[in-house]
């Protein structure tokens, strides 16, 4: 009976999902949105984007009173951080929405004569397979592009040798800046 309350009282420390990345990027988007409109943009459940809002609360990356990114915060996660928490590891040639270096973002400023695509049946291109963030990123190229194209640089800074995470925070971190900036 004494180990189970001791078990009951430890505290458990939060932990970032995947797809986290995904809610914070789309609160870069579309800031103080309503969670049914973050879901919605996502492809998460109405309870994950909830769930996912308050982990980034925890971590300070989202303001708890505000439903906003603290940008700052949030982007030195992304370049530092994202790298070594959500590793990518290329996996074999698979038809695809192209990511990484090969998608929208980056594929004119980096050339690299290697795809890199997201499985899926919506995209035509073939290439190393790479597990996006959160499931639902293939269709975001069609349902919503802006989130699609930072999700490509994300998967630029996971998988990308030093110049090219470089290249890629620069410019993840111009546009999301930009973004910000244009909301206050």
């Amino acid at each position: 009976m004494n180990a189970k309350r001791r078990t009951r009282t430890q505290l458990q420390p939060v932990t970032l999902r995947p797809h986290d990345i995904c809610v914070g990027l789309q609160l870069v988007l579309t800031p103080e949105v309503s969670f049914r409109e973050l879901s919605a943009g996502v492809g998460l459940s109405l309870g994950e984007a909830h769930n996912s809002t308050r982990r980034l609360e925890v971590a300070h990356i989202v303001m708890s009173h505000r439903r906003a990114v603290n940008v700052r915060p949030f982007l030195e996660f992304l370049v530092h951080g994202v790298p070594y928490a959500f590793p990518g590891e290329l996996g074999p040639e698979t038809q695809g929405v192209p990511t990484a270096l090969s998608g929208p973002a980056l594929h004119d400023q980096i050339v690299s004569f290697d795809v890199v695509v997201w499985p899926s049946l919506e995209g035509k291109e073939r290439g190393s397979a790479l597990a996006p963030l959160c499931k639902e990123a293939p269709s975001m190229r069609r349902t919503n592009p802006a989130l699609y194209r930072w999700l490509t640089v994300v998967d630029a800074l996971r998988i990308g040798r030093s110049r090219e995470r470089r290249i890629a925070g620069q410019l993840l971190t111009d546009e999301v800046r930009s973004r910000s900036d244009a909301h206050e």
